[in-house]
């Protein structure tokens, strides 16, 4: 095969490569997205002593912030470094692509909990009742 043919070929396998990757990448962040802002929202109302206004608005900026930051990470791991020859290599390099995307994807979604549980812990913490007096008082001459 000629220099010519094999690059035409590899243009179409790498061509291929970026299609099947940001079909995957970019659905799957949207389906993480919508189900995190779905199911977030009751933790957040929590979170924000049943302020509901409050969480629906930091729900929405979560969102927000997740798009921009995973489509961004998305759009920047595209490109193939090595040569893509082949449908085995497409497969491997899509795979591998998703695979970093899914951590990452999981890695954000982590360290939000963490955040908000802090946040929680602290508003928790701020309604704790103090403690009551005694109303029993002992009898010095008692003991």
């Amino acid at each position: 095969m000629n220099n010519n043919n094999r690059k035409n070929r590899t243009v179409n396998e790498t061509v291929i490569t970026y299609a099947l990757y940001l079909l995957t990448a970019v659905p799957m962040t949207m389906w993480v997205a919508r189900t995190l802002h779905k199911n977030g929202r009751v933790f957040l109302v929590e979170c924000f002593h049943e302020n509901e206004e409050l969480a629906d608005s930091v729900n929405h900026l979560l969102v927000v912030g997740f798009y921009l930051i995973n489509i961004g990470f998305v759009a920047l791991y595209l490109k193939v470094v090595e040569e893509v020859v082949a449908v085995r290599g497409i497969f491997e390099a899509v795979s591998a692509k998703i695979g970093v995307v899914m951590l990452v994807l999981g890695a954000m979604h982590f360290f939000n909990i963490y955040v908000f549980m802090r946040i929680r812990r602290k508003g928790v913490r701020g309604l704790d009742v103090p403690p009551l007096p005694p109303t029993y008082k002992a009898n010095p001459e008692a003991l």
